[in-house]
């Protein structure tokens, strides 16, 4: 991960309806940001949640976040979306975790260089924004353990 990519400043509104200006608004000293491109992609999403529970659990510092991103033309639907997510999920923490973009989605993907969209991204970004690891993919040890030494680093353990 190069050592000057940031999180770009970007409008998200939470799935309770809280509007938000990332990266600002992760609350973590720690903050696992995974970023889904498509409806199809919440099993990818799905299948880090449980790790990355325990992880939270044992470091009151990290928090993580799911980021559906949606592109511009369905902006206007958004209320409808969004009310729908909320509906199937209805857990308050998780409302409160899957944070919707809307837009013009390369204004995430160009400054994070992200050029593959037919996965999730998942990475770890510090309490300034600074992005400190960066992958892609469903869950699986071997990602998991590099994005574990990556925390550990950044609660400065060796």
């Amino acid at each position: 991960m190069s050592d000057n990519t940031n999180f770009p400043d970007i409008a998200a509104r939470d799935l309770q309806g809280r509007d938000l200006r990332l990266p600002a608004g992760f609350a973590g000293a720690r903050n696992v940001v995974i970023i889904a491109f498509q409806r199809n992609h919440q099993s990818l999403v799905d299948s880090w949640v449980p790790w990355l529970e325990e992880q939270a659990a044992a470091d009151t510092g990290l928090s993580f976040y799911e980021l559906p991103t949606i592109g511009r033309i369905w902006a206007p639907a958004r209320r409808f979306i969004d009310g729908g997510m909320a509906a199937a999920i209805r857990e308050p923490v998780i409302l409160q975790r899957t944070l919707t973009i809307y837009g013009d989605v390369t204004r995430l993907t160009r400054p994070l260089g992200i050029d593959d969209r037919s996965t999730i991204s998942v990475m770890l970004v510090d309490a300034v924004g600074a992005v400190r690891w960066q992958g892609s993919g469903a869950f699986d040890g071997a990602t998991a353990r590099e994005l574990e030494v990556e925390l550990k680093a950044a609660r400065g353990e060796n």
